[in-house]
């Protein structure tokens, strides 16, 4: 009985120790998968080989009543290596109903635009917009004080016209 009992703890431990690998595991499919969708809008796809780097969240929710929330995690890459995770969250207030999810990335064009996100500087305001990640919609995108921002719709139905930013924190790899 005393074996059973000892044997349950420890399978239940290495179970508890394994969350966090497997956690770290779907993140980096989610990111590959979002990286995919991204890349198969041959405009877009460029961006991933010539950018300095770029943060991909994979998921972002927001949901709205005038008063909007969003927020998703993600993962920062510097020239094209996995360098840490982000977390982005958003705040919108103006006539808007709904919820949406959504995948975006963020492309940085020097080292000292990407600096700036890591350094926890980097906020988007409601006057940068993104570009929707489309074929045809994308193919005159341009940087703007070295970032540029793409969306890709996933899921839910949202109207609005709100005001808002975005805010993110950078954690460095482990």
């Amino acid at each position: 009985m005393k074996t059973l009992r000892i044997v349950s703890i420890l399978a239940f431990v290495a179970i508890g120790a394994l969350a966090p690998v497997r956690a770290q595991d779907k993140d980096a499919k989610d990111v590959a998968a979002a990286i995919a969708t991204f890349k198969s809008d041959a405009d877009v796809a460029k961006w991933f080989n010539t950018a300095y780097g770029y943060a991909v969240f994979p998921s972002i929710t927001k949901a709205a009543v005038v008063v909007g929330g969003a927020g998703g995690g993600g993962r920062v890459f510097e020239k094209g290596t996995y360098i840490g995770d982000a977390h982005v969250s958003q705040a919108t207030i103006g006539a808007q109903l709904g919820g949406q999810s959504f995948s975006e990335v963020i492309f940085f064009e020097t080292k000292a635009a990407l600096d700036r996100f890591k350094e926890n500087k980097f906020e988007l305001s409601a006057g940068l917009s993104a570009v929707a990640a489309a074929e045809g919609k994308s193919k005159d995108a341009k940087y703007a004080d070295g970032v540029a921002v793409f969306t890709h719709a996933k899921k839910g139905l949202m109207a609005e016209a709100s005001v808002g930013g975005q805010k993110f924190k950078f954690t460095p790899k482990k």
